[in-house]
């Protein structure tokens, strides 16, 4: 079931996705050359709990970090670990969630560390206005399928490759609720978009196939060639006019 979101709700999704996006701010300045991923996920718990909230993803299906941290090839949910260290030159991709009160925000970035090639620095571009490419069709009386069609094309014309298998989803009193909302797909086709719906638009991106394989650790998946991959995404209120992003912060 879809769900619309009244002004109280719509209050403590505000609360969430603000401290959401200012814990993913938080990672990424933890970032550079020698620093593990659990420091990062560290610091990221920590922030969110100050804020009076509680990370999201701790214990979600049993992961067991507050963040997902990915490099390189790592599309998603990549476990922090002490032993995962980044280095100059990797691409980290930092996803987010905080529950305030009972509502979730929904975030993540992809990140350059240092020098990064031509290559991964474009991904990273066209992940980003991918995501922007489609959330302008993110309004009231839109589909779903015009988001993701929007996603696709950009990409698709950029020479890369959306990853079908994982998609985007509403987000509220539960961190993945419907709708579904792919990074691809038909315009004028899927869910209709009404005022009050939140919802995750998460573009992820690969240099080569958009296929991927999970790992024996049954979470970190990776692209199915070993290219780089990329992520971009925001908590999205869909409003009779411009959408506004619950998690963006600067």
């Amino acid at each position: 079931m879809i769900s619309i979101k009244n002004s109280e709700q719509l209050k403590l999704m505000r609360v969430a996705g603000r401290i959401t996006g200012e814990a993913l701010l938080v990672g990424a300045e933890a970032l550079r050359d020698g620093v593990s991923t659990k420091e990062i996920d560290r610091r990221i718990r920590a922030y969110i709990e100050k804020c009076g909230a509680r990370p999201s993803f701790l214990g979600y299906g049993g992961f067991p970090g507050s963040a997902c941290i990915s490099i390189n090839n790592e599309v998603i949910h990549g476990i922090p670990s002490d032993n995962r260290v980044v280095k100059d030159g990797d691409i980290v991709k930092i996803d987010v969630g905080a529950c305030y009160r009972g509502y979730h925000g929904d975030s993540a970035r992809t990140f350059a560390v240092g020098h990064v090639s031509e290559t991964a620095q474009k991904l990273i571009d066209v992940t980003r206005e991918g995501f922007y490419q489609g959330v302008g069709f993110a309004r009231a009386g839109n589909r779903v399928g015009d988001v993701g069609s929007a996603v696709e094309r950009y990409v698709a014309s950029n020479g890369f490759s959306v990853v079908r298998k994982y998609v985007g989803h509403g987000v509220g009193s539960d961190l993945h609720e419907d709708p579904e909302v792919p990074n691809f797909g038909t315009a004028g086709r899927g869910a209709r978009l009404y005022a009050g719906m939140t919802i995750a638009i998460e573009p992820m991106v690969n240099v080569g196939t958009a296929d991927v394989r999970v790992l024996k650790d049954g979470w970190t998946v990776l692209t199915a060639d070993g290219k780089l991959s990329a992520h971009y995404e925001h908590t999205v209120l869909i409003t009779d006019e411009e959408p506004i992003l619950l998690t963006d912060v600067g």
